[in-house]
């Protein structure tokens, strides 16, 4: 059974970059190393994985990846930190 990735990177600048691939470690040598010359986090090297999570349902991970995008910095910090149980309180209709 494949398994895929969504994962949040840390960069320079101090942004986060979210992803999703079924080779994580070989994703991120592809960052450090600047093989995508066109990629968001070309530029803001170095950069540091901060967070994954694994799945085995692609269409599942596709949804997640985009779920992700779409939050705020500080919902995304608190998944990173394992807050769990901060992320319902921290959706955009209740952060204000």
């Amino acid at each position: 059974m494949k398994t895929y990735y969504v994962y949040i990177l840390k960069c320079s600048d101090d942004t986060f970059y979210t992803g999703i691939t079924s080779n994580l470690s070989q994703r991120i040598i592809e960052y450090q190393t600047g093989k995508h010359k066109d990629s968001y986090t070309y530029s803001r090297r170095p950069i540091e994985l901060v967070f994954y999570a694994e799945f085995t349902n692609v269409e599942l991970a596709i949804d997640t990846e985009k779920q992700i995008k779409k939050w705020s910095r500080t919902k995304k910090e608190a998944l990173i930190n394992n807050e769990y149980d901060k992320l319902p309180n921290l959706s955009k209709k209740n952060f204000k």
